[in-house]
């Protein structure tokens, strides 16, 4: 894993998702849009997963991408609106199709709620499409405020979701992950993302 620089100490956890279009291509391609003051350091395989609430569309491709960054919650969600109206996505109804989708999970430990922002990501619990490439990151990773690791999570789902693991493709494996200069770099043996 990058030793992220001291101005970049705050750890996030960011949830992709995509089901219209290339979905691999923008998945990646919302990675790559990420500001430099957001370093990605790991990113989980895909997860094919099916349309939770409506289910008359496209199944969805979802990943999990572990950050450190000196933005703010505001800030950073700013920025992750912007790259998903670059991308495409437009305001639509709740759980529309979608070209990508990126929530902040986790911030830190912080725990925040405001008008547009509520971290921890409120469904985190009852979504398996969020919780199996987290758990992939980071198993025991602690819920900061259910007290219950990923893995846990993800097993007391009564019954999730279907959600199947993939590979990146090698055109864009490449490319996930940023190193502290904000040059995004190859990903070497053995780390995730395929």
């Amino acid at each position: 894993m990058v030793n992220p620089s001291l101005d970049h100490e705050i750890k996030v956890y960011l949830g992709l998702g995509s089901n219209m279009g290339d979905k691999q291509a923008n998945m990646a391609q919302a990675l790559k849009l990420l500001p430099p003051e957001v370093i990605v350091v790991q990113v989980s395989y895909l997860y094919e997963s099916e349309p939770v609430g409506n289910k008359d569309q496209p199944w969805f491709l979802n990943a999990a991408a572990c950050g450190f960054t000196d933005l703010n919650p505001l800030r950073l969600l700013e920025h992750v609106k912007r790259i998903e109206e670059q991308i495409g996505r437009l305001l639509s109804f709740r759980n529309a199709p979608r070209p990508i989708d990126i929530d902040i999970l986790f911030y830190g430990d912080e725990s925040m709620e405001t008008e547009s922002l509520t971290i921890p990501h409120p469904r985190i619990p009852e979504r398996a499409f969020v919780l199996a490439p987290m758990a992939e990151l980071e198993p025991d990773y602690l819920h900061p405020t259910r007290n219950q690791t990923m893995a846990e999570m993800l097993s007391a789902i009564p019954e999730p979701e279907k959600v199947w693991r993939r590979k990146w493709s090698p055109l864009h494996s490449r490319d996930l992950l940023r190193t502290p200069s904000g040059y995004l770099r190859e990903l070497g043996a053995g780390e995730s993302g395929g």
